[in-house]
């Protein structure tokens, strides 16, 4: 009822501010309130209209042409075929029918746009469908297409999902008291299942959902008081797609969740692709999966994406805004603005606050900040690492040093972010003979989680841009990477005896490809591994780190003894991590101070000296707290 008279105020201000537009209909449609319009011409010039609009009810509003005056997807095709010059190099078009948009993929964008949006505006007239101008990625990307395709598919099943969370965002508050807090339901004083549930007396949400990748028995607490039931749960939010942070997203669905996910879009494609390889592997190894593809489908569904720096309500008392946080492709510090300007915390996430090879350093620019949840992954008082330049330099001099000995040189790392930062610098190096031409193999997800980066070039840093658009350079699809995407292939590569270098999943050598040629390499001291990313106590990768010889290694179901007599070697200063400096001077540089700070996601030890070195600095309020515990921040 409270829903309805909201959405009835609404309309009603809305036909006031628009006397001249003839509005079909004004929908709740998750997030955001869609108004539709008789004739698609008046969606053209409408745009700072409904910008002031927005502003003044504070709310996300989008103006579509109404279903009934759009041209069906096959004539509407055909019409733009015909409006847009062949010069375009149109690649792909495809129909978001429940957005009401049209995605025209080209090699040549701005012909698609034409001078001023002459050829857009012509679409909108022609088609009554809006259109979204995007770059032809260099990879094409399954993962992407089948998404795409599913979400098509249950159409009609995301608008009553949208409705229902719209109506639910728009209940209207109840209670009078006022009060904010955390409980921590895993990834506290640890690496691993990272989930966080923020409360108010109206709302609760939670913020990621991740599993341990070096104990998948340890679950994040989903079964407290707080949880339960899970459909009690107003909303989930994804910072960033590493199965530590969102492997078990699905689970919630498969025990009742109903609810949705936000999350950015890189996050959501590249979130699926390492769920289903999860389960893959799961299976592949003889485990036990703790869900299966078709909640990952579920999950999926209920996917809502946000772009960074859009602010959008998500439940009666609570606005979210995604800020970069450098760590990985659409990684993102998610801040929650509660009630009336009562209370504003943010969750890091993994952040870097570098520039690196692929992002801009994670954002400290908020509005206003009275908490902040945040990383202590380096937060020891000894974690300093090399900077990016002395890291590079020490890996191009390790791989020279394997090649000159006839050895190849295997690096063990993640599909999502260290991948591509490493085949960045080989590029490069290899472009400039700073290291001799020998084939880089991609073996696991990782070529696959490349084309997703290929499709989100905004998301990248300005100097990546510009050298993919402006200069012709695109250091992802150069001729030195090979991928390996068969059994037969990974032998091929095995057996050749010439020098190469292999970047193969998993980072921490616990499953995945990696590992057969961790047992084919390691016997041979003229190989040498290289670990450019986090070894989580309790992995392989860790145990080999600390300098064991002979290592315990499943193999056809049984255990066998493989002896590393290759070089291992870890190179520092590739980490998506931010150091001890970086989080320090990340707290330093926020353009709104907070009253407290919480340290998670790191060992108990490092949470604990990061706390005290924050509250020793700036005389912050911190505090490291533990699984289970419930901090009241208001």
């Amino acid at each position: 009822m409270a829903t309805r008279k909201v959405l009835s105020e609404l309309k009603e201000k809305i036909r006031g501010f628009l006397p001249n537009i003839k509005i079909k209909s004004i929908e709740f449609e998750g997030p955001n309130l869609v108004v539709y319009v008789e004739d698609p011409k008046q969606l053209l010039g409408s745009g700072d209209i409904i910008k002031k609009l927005a502003k003044d009810l504070r709310k996300r509003i989008i103006v579509r042409a109404d279903p009934k005056s759009r041209k069906p997807p096959g004539e509407a095709e055909e019409i733009i075929k015909q409006v847009v010059p062949e010069e375009a190099k149109i690649t792909s078009i495809f129909f978001d029918e429940e957005n009401g948009e049209v995605i025209i993929e080209a090699e040549k964008p701005g012909i698609v746009i034409g001078k001023r949006g002459k050829t857009l505006r012509e679409i909108i007239i022609e088609t009554g469908w809006s259109p979204r101008v995007v770059r032809t990625p260099p990879i094409r990307s399954k993962t992407i297409e089948d998404i795409r395709n599913f979400l098509l598919s249950v159409r009609e099943e995301r608008k009553e999902i949208l409705k229902k969370v719209g109506e639910r965002i728009h209940r209207g508050t109840i209670y009078k008291d006022k009060w904010v807090r955390i409980t921590f339901l895993g990834g506290s004083r640890e690496v691993g299942r990272s989930c966080y549930l923020l409360q108010t007396p109206e709302s609760k949400i939670m913020i990621d959902c991740g599993v341990n990748v070096s104990n998948l028995n340890q679950t994040p607490y989903l079964y407290v008081p707080e949880v339960t039931p899970l459909d009690s749960i107003d909303a989930v939010v994804v910072t960033h797609a590493h199965l530590d942070h969102c492997g078990l997203i699905p689970i919630l669905y498969k025990y009742g969740y109903k609810g949705p996910i936000y999350l950015t879009q890189p996050t959501r494609d590249l979130m699926v692709l390492l769920q289903l390889d999860f389960i893959d592997v799961a299976v592949k190894e003889g485990g036990v999966t703790p869900y299966e593809s078709q909640h990952i489908r579920e999950a999926l569904k209920h996917t809502i994406t946000l772009d960074y720096g859009v602010v959008t309500d998500i439940a009666p008392d609570v606005r979210l805004t995604f800020y970069n946080a450098g760590h990985i492709l659409g990684s993102a510090i998610a801040h929650f603005h509660i009630g009336e300007g009562l209370y504003n915390v943010a969750f890091t996430g993994d952040f870097k606050f570098e520039r690196t090879r692929l992002f801009d350093k994670a954002e400290t620019n908020f509005p206003r900040l009275e908490a902040l949840v945040m990383e202590a992954t380096y937060g020891g008082s000894e974690d300093f690492q090399p900077s990016r330049k002395e890291a590079e330099e020490k890996l191009i001099e390790v791989i020279n040093k394997t090649v000159s000995r006839g050895g190849k040189v295997l690096i063990p790392a993640f599909a999502v972010g260290r991948s591509q930062e490493v085949m960045i610098v080989l590029e490069e190096a290899i472009r400039e003979k700073k290291i001799p031409e020998v084939p880089v193999y991609l073996d696991g997800m990782i070529y696959e989680a490349t084309a997703i980066h290929t499709a989100y070039p905004e998301y990248l840093n300005a100097h990546l841009r510009d050298l993919i658009f402006h200069q012709g350079v695109n250091p992802f699809i150069s001729e030195s990477f090979v991928r390996v995407d068969s059994a037969s292939k990974r032998d091929e590569v095995i057996n050749d005896k010439s020098p190469a270098v292999i970047i193969a999943t998993s980072g921490m050598l616990n499953g995945g490809p990696v590992m057969e040629y961790f047992k084919a390499l390691a016997p041979d001291e003229k190989n040498t591994l290289v670990f450019v990313g986090y070894q989580a106590e309790g992995t392989l990768g860790r145990r080999i780190q600390k300098g064991w010889k002979e290592v315990p290694f499943p193999s056809n179901g049984k255990r066998e003894v493989v002896y590393v007599n290759m070089e291992v070697v870890t190179v520092d200063g590739f980490s998506g991590h931010s150091d001890r400096r970086q989080l320090i001077n990340y707290v330093k540089s926020l353009s709104s101070k907070p009253e407290k700070v919480l340290t998670v996601h790191g060992d108990e030890g490092k949470c604990i000296e990061l706390a005290s070195a924050i509250y020793k600095t700036f005389r912050i309020e911190t505090r490291a707290p533990m699984n289970l515990e419930t901090v009241r921040l208001l």
